[in-house]
């Protein structure tokens, strides 16, 4: 579910980008459209880890040169950087460009996280002040969050659940050509009991 309003954002961030790049385009400058994402990695004793995606496009009809990135939403009482940083910087984005820049934090309190979107800074030749931009915001994050065990036989359920009906129908195919075939060879056999 997660998974589709994520690509739902991305899906309307680059609609959104088409509609204001006609009249963007012809001032010629970058247009950037950027998309941030979170995944939870819980790991077996019991501490999670979250991975942060971000991903910036050039959509516009320029270079956008000094591309600068700060992701400072994740607070240090609550996270920890373990892999990577906060932060990322990109000499140039050429026309039609994509960078992506990825970085794990450790979760150290308990509850329900929602993180504000990143934001981009880049220099215009034409323009003596730096542009701005952001990405899309995450979806709320539930941290450390009791989740009940996976049973057993989950992974039959769902595949019960997927293609069970499909089964069903094999299942009746199979007992129809059974029954079809098996009258012919007991009444041969009915037939030879009579014989003797």
């Amino acid at each position: 579910m997660a998974n589709r309003i994520s690509h739902a954002l991305v899906f309307i961030a680059i609609v959104v980008s088409f509609f204001f790049s006609s009249p963007i385009a012809s001032s010629d400058s970058p247009f950037i459209v950027a998309h941030k994402k979170a995944a939870l990695n819980r790991l077996k004793s019991g501490a999670e880890h979250v991975t942060v995606y971000i991903d910036i496009y050039n959509q516009g009809s320029a270079t956008a040169y000094d591309v600068n990135l700060v992701d400072d939403s994740w607070p240090l009482d609550t996270f920890d950087v373990i892999s990577g940083n906060t932060s990322n910087s990109w000499e140039r984005l050429d026309v039609g460009a994509e960078v992506s820049h990825t970085f794990q934090l450790d979760a150290k309190v308990k509850g329900r996280f929602q993180g504000a979107p990143a934001v981009i800074k880049f220099r215009v030749p034409t323009k003596a002040a730096l542009q701005e931009a952001y990405s899309t915001p995450i979806l709320p994050l539930d941290i450390l969050e009791d989740r009940p065990p996976e049973k057993k036989f989950e992974w039959a359920k769902r595949l019960l659940a997927k293609y069970g009906s499909l089964a069903s129908v094999i299942v009746l195919v199979a007992l129809f050509v059974y029954i079809m075939t098996t009258p012919g060879k007991s009444s041969a056999a009915k037939a030879s009991k009579k014989r003797h």
